[in-house]
């Protein structure tokens, strides 16, 4: 027998500062390629512009970002005209450092704005009039008022205030999302760095998950490891052991950790706006064969997932090889929905593909290289309260699958083994 070939060498996860020596992400290219496939959208679409309040759509297009418990208060929003820059209206100081530290953007395309925070300030108050009236003025200088404009998501009197001023509206979120869809090298290397922060956090998990430990200091734990590296937003960390395992929950709480609990975690982060979604299952102290066997199934659908995965391939034929609901316990697709799953990553947790027998089989999409997501296995245990989870993050390359998510889960893993 000949020699095996040689395994493919990981994706490439450098350092996080900028260097000399190496070539790392390449900033200016991202948002040039970022700009360049929304514009492409839009010119392909019927619309004349894209007034965007989706915060991951402002990001992609304008290359900005402020914190969570502002940016998702549909006070910022963006507009890309065919012909024209982006413009952007944000809390009147952060439009003001954007002026300063963004020169991508016109500085007199960055506006101070301020619509309601979520109807804290009554549509009444006539903020929302004002600025679709500049908004409608400056589609008219760029010649396309009688155009469509493209939303993305929308508070309900902003889209009637539209409507009344006599724009129409269209849906711009599934343009965008096809936009998002194909990751260009630097947002895969961007997705591979998060990915490798959360390898060392589960190393950190793995050597405290003993006895005693509660749910909630080991999301503490994480949280506070992934901060340390440089991670600029940790959106969840689910935490779930013992008898919380099946069903799944989908939280963490203040549960002690109890000697051969079977437990998992899944740890979702951004690192300059890129995401991971990765779970893993651990036993601790000692595992039971019935413990072990829902490992082996998830780890098996989860195998069968992965081989699929190549270019020209549907994602029917990726949900084709995960069980039916039916088959591990539930009454149908939308009770079972996101336990046999995949789900496309980048600045949002959720973009294209979805990949799951509730959608897929009706509207299957085709694999294309640069894909990236994440897939996703779940096996209740036939003790009746255990269960396995699995999730690794899978790019599309000519080749077929490469695999960002590190830390081992072949086989089940016991933390700290009597």
């Amino acid at each position: 027998m000949g020699p095996s070939a040689p395994a493919a060498a990981p994706m490439a996860a450098p350092g996080h500062m900028g260097v000399d020596y190496e070539q790392r992400v390449d900033f200016d290219r991202l948002r040039k390629y970022r700009l360049s496939r929304a514009k492409a959208s839009l010119e392909a679409s019927e619309c004349g512009a894209f007034l965007l309040f989706d915060f991951y759509n402002i990001r992609y297009t304008t290359q900005t970002w402020i914190g969570g418990a502002l940016g998702d208060k549909m006070t910022r929003y963006a507009l890309l005209t065919r012909d024209g820059e982006p413009i952007l209206w944000d809390f009147g100081s952060a439009a003001r450092h954007h002026r300063l530290y963004s020169p991508w953007l016109e500085p007199t395309n960055c506006h101070a704005g301020m619509l309601g925070l979520r109807g804290a300030i009554a549509p009444t108050a006539g903020l929302m009039e004002q600025a679709v009236r500049q908004i409608k003025g400056l589609l008219e200088d760029a010649g396309v008022a009688d155009a469509p404009v493209g939303v993305d998501i929308v508070e309900p009197p902003f889209l009637f205030e539209m409507q009344r001023q006599g724009l129409t509206v269209v849906d711009a979120q599934q343009l965008m999302l096809d936009a998002r869809q194909i990751k260009s090298p630097d947002e895969i290397m961007l997705l591979t760095q998060a990915a490798a922060m959360v390898d060392g956090v589960y190393q950190d998990i793995v050597e405290v998950l003993k006895p005693g430990i509660r749910e909630n200091e080991i999301v503490a734990l994480a949280n506070k490891r992934l901060y340390e590296m440089g991670s600029d937003q940790v959106e969840a960390i689910n935490a779930v052991s013992g008898e919380r395992c099946n069903p799944h929950p989908h939280n963490f709480s203040d549960r002690l950790i109890r000697p051969g609990d079977q437990a998992f975690f899944d740890i979702i982060h951004s690192f300059n706006g890129y995401r991971t979604c990765y779970y893993r299952t651990f036993s601790v102290g000692s595992a039971t064969p019935s413990q072990r066997d829902a490992y082996t199934k998830a780890r098996e659908w989860m195998d069968a997932s992965i081989n699929m995965i190549k270019p020209g391939v549907g994602t029917d034929e990726v949900a084709a090889v995960w069980p039916k609901a039916e088959e591990f316990g539930f009454e149908n697709e939308m009770a079972a929905f996101g336990l046999q799953f995949g789900h496309g990553l980048g600045l949002g947790l959720h973009e294209r593909p979805i990949i799951s027998r509730l959608n897929s089989m009706k509207e299957p999409i085709e694999l294309q290289p640069g894909m990236v997501f994440a897939l996703e296995t779940y096996c209740p245990a036939s003790d009746g309260f255990s269960a396995a989870r699995i999730e690794e993050e899978v790019v599309v390359t000519p080749e077929g699958p490469r695999i960002l998510t590190l830390f081992p889960a072949q086989d089940l893993v016991v933390a700290n083994p009597y």
